[in-house]
């Protein structure tokens, strides 16, 4: 009988390397549940009222993130302007409903005006996006990835300027047509605008799904994502494809705008840049180039702001972005790839 040899191959770096960042993001993301668990339990609640401000905000986060993510996944360009074009988006919003339409009041009149302003808001924001793309990034697409990126950084203070312009150099607070107050399930407060802005929210969301997964124009954007050359080989219109693209991401930001606008009230010139920042923040968390993943991204982060800010044990507002971008550091640093992207590796 002829003796077998077992060989007992032992795990490669990688392998340990990749097992110590999977339970590195076990720990991490254990943490932050005990602590949910612990103001929970604290108080119920505060915990359930701060959530629904957090989940208020993430829904926001997740529009603007949407515009990064889809110009990210495309061309691989991070546009900064993206941030700035959502303040544009908020001040679009109040001229028109408050200064062109003379809208104030929670009203039948004001709902239609809103849902007017809306449509117009998206419009704009979208041609100001598409137009931007033609004039500052089409000319920089086979230019080194470094020219497009100052260019945006560029394009971001442009519409910092026209917002100073527009808004003036002090913050201005519009009136909101949106019915004030909240209705409580015990001791659970829940306010109408979280309820407006979920019942726009979402059905842009799923709509902007739905183009993506199932229309022509999205397998044409999911083709010139995946291989330019190879698209256009195949009769794909690129550049139309990108404006397309730009189009959305535009159309995203003017909406969320809107929603700002109506919510909390107060425009300021370089609004942009902090909502831009964690907007970002949130694409690159949820996985750069992932849809789902940037909306799962702006809820996390919303939540995580809403729940630190409002909660028992929280760290208090002051702390708020400190908090936020700690967890996602510490994620970053074991899945750099984000909770939903692919690891990818590079060509050569």
């Amino acid at each position: 009988m002829a003796a077998t040899a077992t060989t007992v191959v032992a795990p490669t770096a990688i392998d340990r390397k990749a097992l110590i960042q999977r339970y590195a993001t076990y720990v991490i993301l254990l943490g932050v549940v005990i602590w949910l668990g612990a103001n929970l339990i604290t108080s119920p609640s505060q915990f359930f009222s701060a959530s629904a401000e957090g989940f208020n905000l993430g829904m926001l986060y997740a529009l603007i993130a949407l515009g990064y993510t889809l110009v990210y996944g495309i061309i691989e360009l991070i546009n900064f302007a993206h941030g700035d074009l959502f303040m544009l988006g908020a001040l679009c919003s109040g001229f028109l409903l408050t200064t062109v339409m003379g809208q104030d009041q929670s009203n039948l009149m004001g709902w239609v005006l809103f849902l007017v302003t809306l449509v117009g808001t998206m419009v704009f924001c979208g041609g100001v996006n598409v137009s931007i793309e033609f004039l500052a990034y089409r000319r920089l697409r086979r230019a080194p990835k470094l020219a497009p990126l100052i260019t945006a950084v560029g394009m971001s203070f442009i519409l910092q300027f026209i917002g100073l312009k527009w808004n003036g150099s002090t913050p201005k607070q519009w009136p909101s047509v949106f019915p004030e107050g909240s209705f409580g399930i015990g001791d659970f407060r829940v306010s109408y605008s979280l309820l407006v802005v979920v019942a726009v929210t979402v059905p842009v969301l799923l709509l902007l799904r739905w183009v993506v997964t199932s229309t022509r124009q999205g397998k044409a954007m999911r083709a010139v994502a995946q291989d330019q050359d190879a698209a256009r080989l195949m009769g794909v219109n690129v550049n139309r494809t990108i404006s397309f693209t730009f189009l959305i991401g535009g159309a995203l930001a003017g909406t969320a705008g809107v929603m700002y606008q109506q919510v909390v009230g107060t425009t300021a010139y370089n609004l942009g840049f902090q909502m831009g920042l964690i907007a970002f923040t949130s694409a690159v968390l949820g996985g750069i180039g992932n849809i789902t993943g940037a909306v799962l991204g702006g809820v996390l982060i919303g939540l995580i702001q809403g729940i630190n800010d409002g909660a028992p044990l929280g760290f208090g507002q002051k702390w708020s972005q400190t908090v936020v971008f700690t967890i996602l550091i510490l994620l970053m640093v074991f899945k750099p790839e984000g909770l939903l992207g692919r690891p990818t590796t590079e060509k050569v």
